[in-house]
């Protein structure tokens, strides 16, 4: 009983200190979808070296040296202090945050969490060693039970209910808790007379003979979740891309790896190859004709689409990892390639993918990779229907599908690297500049985020969503004061909106990603051609704006999206509070929310309503000058502003649904599902 227990208690802190850290430090890193791509990652290699722990000492020490090694361990880690970063962590100049993050995870919680990954595999060798009757590989499936809990849990109890550091306190005191009933369970393994890990097992589970693994089994148990856990990380930045990043959107793809974990470990009854790897083909097919679509097909489909395939790829990489998995004599060696699959994958998708890379194109090997490879080993199985009678049948419809699959994933490829005269990826994001005859380009994703013409006659023509008639150009050119003013800009895409720049004027641009400045400068205009004083400071915006002094800005513009992915941690009641601190009494806020899949107006309802401000919304359309479709909402005390015949027509939003956000609380699903 204590075994499971402890078992449980370890999994559930596990995986509930995912999010909560996550979630913790996403304002400091511009809200990037990165964030949870290098989280992962840590808790990847920090789950290798656990499980690694617990190979090496299960083999050269004995059960006693094991006892006192461990409880010592916890001894010290019960002595660190709150798992939460204090403040001094926040990053201090605009470069790639991945090893800061990584240092910070490490000094926060990296003690415990190792110890927490070691306790998986070094309970149920225990547990093997004092019950040699009883299956250990049953307590993974608890374990994993213990985590698919902690995550569907996080966003929809702990994180309504309460705020951050008292999560951190929560989960410290259960930490605690964990040592107590570890280190019981660290003094029944010392007293156990048993000597070796010898359990026996039905032959519906596991061998009767404890069988050396052979050389094609090695390479297969890390390549298996190695798979998995790249089409993981892929498919959340997929789906974080075009949504926003929340702990939401982290926990579904993650409890449904871990499902796919419960139910494969748990009994081989729940896999089925033909049911679900046919589901992964249909999926999988499904996926990259969603990917062709592009933006106009609802989010909800393509979430649907992108979940399915996760599942079921998840489900195939593991249901044939555990018909290769050994007899308990094995177990820490098993464990301790599965982790070291999970780690590859974490490195692959966190470090490599965005140097080698300049797209999201991890999304598309994993498609293939995790197709292709549970083939290989079906193929190799002497009981597989794939390696007997049906080979030719069966073989001729896995290559029409890969063929298939191959020519989809192709064409969006081409469509997204097509006309490409520079593109970049890094921590924040894939840029990428697209040059015709007429106008250059800057998108993010496959957003566009500004445009140019190439006629000299038209360049300072304000183009896309900040026209002259869109919500951000009636503030600066119709309607702005007549004397100089000073204009702080959250997010700087191709500087387009320096063209509304006078002598005397001030524009500061805040933008977190140098890649996006370098571009700005290299294949457009704007800001070299700006009449007014032009800065731009790199660096997050909110933490920027919260460590400078009042700037007394006349408008505030808010236009920091990535692709169709939100900022969340720009549109909280504590950002909110920090833009009034740099604004002028009656200075304006103007907020881009052009949106494929989500209505912001509810949120910023809410901020207008707390703050004492009147709110309005201008939608321009797309016209043949080069404005495109826009939605700007515009914020203000100043109620004469707003009365002026102009403004006074657009739809006034003095009513309606307002939804607050807060960094504790942000309910993405009630605005996304109204849209959809």
């Amino acid at each position: 009983m204590m075994f499971a227990l402890t078992t449980f208690l370890s999994a559930f802190l596990l995986f509930q200190v995912q999010p909560l850290l996550s979630k913790a430090i996403l304002p400091w890193f511009g809200g990037s979808p990165a964030v949870w791509t290098v989280c992962m990652l840590f808790f990847q290699v920090t789950l290798f070296a656990g499980y690694l722990y617990a190979h090496l000492t299960t083999r050269h020490l004995s059960q006693s040296g094991q006892a006192a090694l461990h409880v010592v361990l916890l001894l010290v880690a019960t002595l660190i202090g709150p798992i939460t970063p204090a403040a001094s962590w926040k990053p201090g100049s605009a470069d790639d945050p991945t090893m800061h993050i990584l240092k910070l995870l490490t000094v926060c919680v990296g003690l415990p969490y190792f110890l927490l990954s070691a306790t998986g595999p070094l309970l149920q060798a225990w547990f093997a060693r004092i019950r040699p009757g009883l299956l250990p590989y049953r307590l993974y499936a608890l374990s994993n039970a213990g985590s698919l809990l902690a995550l569907l849990s996080y966003p929809f109890a702990f994180e309504p209910a309460y705020d951050i550091a008292r999560q951190g306190q929560l989960w410290s005191w259960g930490f605690i808790t964990f040592a107590v009933c570890c280190a019981m369970c660290a003094a029944t393994n010392a007293r156990s007379k048993s000597s070796v890990a010898m359990p026996e097992t039905s032959a519906a589970e596991l061998p009767e003979v404890p069988a050396t693994p052979t050389r094609a089994d090695w390479p297969m148990w890390i390549a298996l979740p190695m798979t998995a856990c790249v089409l993981l990380i892929a498919a959340t930045n997929q789906i974080c891309q075009e949504v926003a990043v929340i702990p939401f959107l982290w926990v579904v793809p993650l409890a449904l790896y871990l499902l796919s974990f419960i139910l494969t470990f748990e009994s081989r009854r729940w896999y089925r190859r033909s049911w679900f790897y046919s589901g992964l083909l249909l999926c999988a097919l499904a996926s990259v004709w969603l990917m062709l679509k592009g933006g106009q097909v609802p989010i909800m489909r393509q979430l649907a689409a992108n979940f399915g395939l996760l599942f079921f790829g998840c489900m195939v990489c593991h249901g044939e990892l555990v018909k290769l998995k050994p007899h308990p004599r094995h177990l820490t060696s098993f464990y301790m390639c599965l982790s070291a699959g999970g780690a590859l994958g974490g490195m692959f998708v966190g470090l490599l993918a965005p140097r080698l890379f300049t797209g999201y194109f991890e999304w598309h090997l994993a498609i293939l990779v995790t197709c292709v490879l549970p083939a290989d080993v079906m193929i190799r199985d002497v009981g597989s229907t794939l390696s007997r009678r049906r080979l030719l049948c069966g073989g001729t419809v896995l290559v029409a599908v890969f063929a298939m699959l191959s020519i989809g994933l192709g064409k969006h490829l081409k469509a997204t690297t097509e006309f490409s005269a520079d593109a970049t990826r890094n921590f924040f994001g894939v840029l990428k500049i697209e040059i015709d005859d007429k106008a250059v380009k800057m998108k993010h994703g496959g957003v566009l985020h500004g445009m140019q013409w190439r006629d000299p006659a038209k360049r300072r023509i304000a183009t896309t969503y900040y026209a002259e008639t869109s919500g951000v150009g009636m503030i600066l050119k119709p309607f702005r004061p007549d004397r100089p003013i000073k204009v702080g800009l959250v997010g700087l895409g191709a500087g387009t909106i320096a063209v509304y720049g006078r002598a005397g004027d001030h524009f500061r641009f805040y933008e977190i990603n140098p890649d996006v400045q370098r571009l700005a400068q290299k294949y457009f205009s704007y800001l070299s051609d700006c009449p007014a004083k032009v800065e731009v400071v790199l660096g997050d915006a909110r933490l920027q704006l919260e460590q400078e002094l009042p700037q007394e800005y006349d408008v505030l513009v808010l236009d920091a999206f990535s692709g169709d992915g939100i900022p969340v941690h720009l549109l909280t009641s504590e950002a909110f509070d920090i833009y009034q601190k740099q604004l002028q009494p009656n200075g304006v806020i103007a907020a881009h929310v052009s949106n494929r899949h989500i209505d912001l107006k509810p949120v910023l309802l809410a901020q207008a309503e707390r703050l004492g401000q009147q709110m309005l919304t201008v939608i321009k359309h797309s016209d043949t000058a080069g404005a495109a479709t826009s939605e700007w909402v515009l914020l203000s005390r100043d109620a004469s502003l707003f009365s002026r015949k102009e403004l006074a027509k657009h739809k006034f939003a003095s009513g309606g649904r307002k939804i607050l956000w807060t960094d504790d609380r942000s309910d993405l699903m009630a605005i996304l599902m109204k849209r959809e």
